[in-house]
């Protein structure tokens, strides 16, 4: 059974479409990841992901891994 899910992250240091194929070819190397879209004109970054692979936590860090700040985003 497909568990994906997909979890908002927010990001306020993003101003250029390099810093997106950045953060996600960064998200998409991560076991558990389907697809990461980032919107750099609005800081939202959605990642599909299996959640018993990898976690809202994971996602910061490889996010932060290359340089940039991300939060889960609130619902």
């Amino acid at each position: 059974m497909n568990a994906t899910k997909k979890t908002l992250l927010r990001s306020q240091e993003l101003n250029c479409p390099s810093c997106v194929a950045k953060i996600e070819k960064a998200l998409t190397a991560l076991d558990g990841v389907e697809k990461a879209r980032v919107h750099f004109t609005t800081g939202r970054i959605e990642v599909y992901h299996d959640p018993a692979r990898v976690s809202g936590e994971d996602l910061v860090k490889a996010v932060r891994a290359v340089g940039y700040d991300a939060k889960v985003a609130a619902f």
